[in-house]
């Protein structure tokens, strides 16, 4: 099972979004396991508007790096620029976990090395799959603004 965290601030933020998750879970020997509510969030290490969030668990074939590319192709279709670091974006989605893989190379860092300071990652992740974020990490992010949207 693997995990992808997904966020847009910049345009149609709720349709972005809204659309990814489509996107993702139609990737080549990828299906839908489960998709979390959409959720508002002030940007976190980042400026700009709010953000909307989501975290999706799919089932794949794809190797962890062929899940990245297919990630960071679906970011630039999107029209995703890295002007700057943390930068407003119109698409965002991060590889969180691949099973139980552990991954350290240049390009890929499994689990993501920052998932569980993030209430825009840990507050979805609960929702899909709450055997995976402790009381003490959701305590830990309690100070960071989120919010469920409908």
């Amino acid at each position: 099972m693997a995990c992808v965290a997904l966020g847009a601030n910049l345009g149609d933020a709720v349709a972005m979004v809204q659309q990814a998750l489509r996107d993702v879970t139609s990737l080549p020997d990828t299906q839908l396991f489960k998709a979390s509510s959409l959720y508002r969030s002030a940007p976190y290490e980042a400026q700009g508007p709010d953000f909307i969030n989501a975290v999706v668990l799919v089932q794949t074939q794809l190797s962890p790096l062929a899940l990245l590319h297919a990630l960071q192709a679906l970011e630039l279709q999107s029209g995703r620029e890295r002007p700057f670091k943390n930068a407003p974006r119109t698409l965002d989605l991060d590889l969180i976990f691949y099973g139980d893989l552990s991954l350290d190379t240049p390009e890929l860092t499994l689990p993501h090395p920052r998932w569980h300071e993030r209430a825009f990652v840990l507050q979805p992740l609960a929702e899909v799959w709450p055997e995976r974020v402790s009381a003490v990490q959701l305590v830990a992010v309690q100070h960071q603004a989120i919010q469920r949207m409908g």
